[in-house]
């Protein structure tokens, strides 16, 4: 490992070097170009030559104790031999996961599908939760949301919601969510006090650029039509909504949320390149290409990966073991626990297989 990293401090080293270069800071293109891939290496970098400054020092200070210290001062070396060790642990530990391969859709802006599952209109109901959680917990991390399209349910809840999270790393917190997402309640429609077990479905999708796809005009079908409300019922009287379907896939896509024809067609559009890019990720990675079945599967209750439990407070994570207490606020979109664990014990895995 100390070897791979010397090598990137050298790359990095060379990269200053080209930057300093006359000939290269009167050409603004390529010194753009250099400049993003030092800034890609920087952070790595620096842990590094601070790792390197703590071995040093460590090595220093374990030569003191070939002199001729008296009690209290042998002591006091011993503590910061002691410390440093365990700094220079942590700081191995940090280059370790630095190494890791990152994920190349990790910063990019997401498409969110949530969709009711096994429960009829208790799943609906949280289905609207679960959008509403995630809501909040992008308004915290300050990423813009914009729903694109809803089928609504008549007391509240919805079949299905497609919406937008903008905002660097959206990718890299949200793609732990992927999946079937159980509850297990008093229903609001329940009147003899009975839990309900209901599902929904997550599904998560890096968003694609224009460049990334080649999408043939002849390869589409654009249907304009109204736009409907709760139950299905035409809510405009001028014909905005977009539904946009791929001939060679059939994949379908609908915006209906803007009042504008053209921003509702660009919405179905990028919902579109997403699916089309998650498939396509799919086939170059060897997995399954089917499509998005391994995010969300049936919606079949057995096909879990969280439990959100109201009558014991509590929600487990089934992929990693672990339960909390504090339901209300995770449905308030306090996530970070949650996700962070999981980040966690996928970095484990990664770091395991590494070493294997």
């Amino acid at each position: 490992m100390l070897d791979q990293l010397a090598k990137i401090e050298k790359q990095y080293q060379e990269l200053e070097k080209q930057i300093a270069a006359p000939a290269v800071a009167s050409d603004l293109k390529q010194l753009q170009i250099l400049a993003q891939e030092r800034a890609g290496l920087e952070s790595l970098v620096k842990k590094y030559r601070q790792c390197k400054e703590t071995a040093k020092t460590l090595e220093e200070t374990k030569a003191l104790l070939a002199e001729e210290l008296d009690e209290g001062m042998k002591a006091l070396v011993t503590q910061e031999i002691e410390s440093l060790e365990s700094q220079l642990g942590s700081q191995l530990q940090e280059l370790k996961l630095a190494l890791l391969p990152k994920d190349a859709n990790d910063d990019r802006d997401i498409i969110v599908e949530v969709r009711a599952g096994t429960g009829g209109e208790e799943a609906g109901l949280f289905a609207a939760d679960l959008f509403r959680m995630y809501s909040r917990y992008a308004q915290a991390n300050g990423w813009g949301i914009d729903i694109i399209d809803v089928n609504e349910t008549a007391i509240g809840g919805v079949k299905e919601i497609i919406f937008e999270i903008k905002g660097k790393g959206a990718f890299s917190r949200f793609k732990y969510e992927r999946g079937v997402h159980r509850v297990q309640r008093v229903p609001t429609t329940e009147s003899s006090g009975r839990i309900h077990t209901s599902t929904a479905t997550v599904a998560v999708l890096p968003e694609a650029k224009e460049v990334e796809l080649d999408i043939h005009p002849n390869d589409l079908k654009v249907d304009i039509f109204h736009s409907r409300g709760a139950g299905g019922q035409n809510v405009n009287k001028v014909a905005t909504a977009v539904r946009i379907t791929h001939l060679p896939t059939g994949i379908v896509t609908i915006c209906q949320d803007e009042r504008s024809q053209l921003r509702n067609k660009t919405k179905a559009m990028s919902v579109l390149r997403a699916r089309l890019l998650d498939i396509e990720q799919r086939k170059q990675a060897g997995e399954i290409t089917e499509q998005r079945r391994s995010q969300v599967g049936t919606g079949e209750r057995a096909e879990k990966i969280r439990t959100y439990n109201f009558p014991q407070d509590r929600v487990t994570d089934h992929r990693i073991g672990l339960t909390l207490r504090n339901l209300p606020s995770i449905m308030a979109g306090e996530l970070d626990e949650l996700i962070d664990a999981i980040a966690t014990s996928e970095q484990a895995k990664q770091l395991e297989a590494k070493a294997a």
